[in-house]
């Protein structure tokens, strides 16, 4: 009885995994400019590629292989952040101009204050 909940629940994180990763690879095909690709990259693909490293812990137990699916849910949530960050920013530097009406926030341009 374990065994066949264990397996559906394998099968089940396998496939919703995959339609996150579908989600994103679609968003990466369909959007229009590098903000909105790179917002569908990140967040859907994070989700997926999370969910299928989740079933990898649930067939494996928390072993040794399942250890490593877990740590590399860790690296996962730390990197892809980041990494969309500094796309985003080097697009901005670059001068990759948003769509419509949307800006950046304007930065306070004054100088700082030293402290004493």
């Amino acid at each position: 009885m374990v065994g066949t909940i264990r397996a559906g629940l394998v099968v089940a994180l396998i496939v919703v995994g995959c339609f996150f990763l579908t989600v994103g690879t679609i968003g990466l095909l369909r959007f229009p400019n590098v903000y909105n690709r790179m917002h569908a990259t990140s967040k859907p693909t994070t989700l997926g590629t999370a969910t299928i490293f989740l079933a990898g812990f649930v067939y494996f137990g928390p072993g040794a292989e399942g250890l490593t699916s877990l740590v590399g849910i860790v690296f996962l949530f730390l990197t892809v952040p980041t990494g969309a960050h500094m796309i985003a920013r080097s697009a901005e530097r670059v001068g990759v101009p948003f769509l419509g009406s949307v800006t950046w926030p304007q930065r306070d341009e004054s100088p700082e204050e030293e402290p004493d």
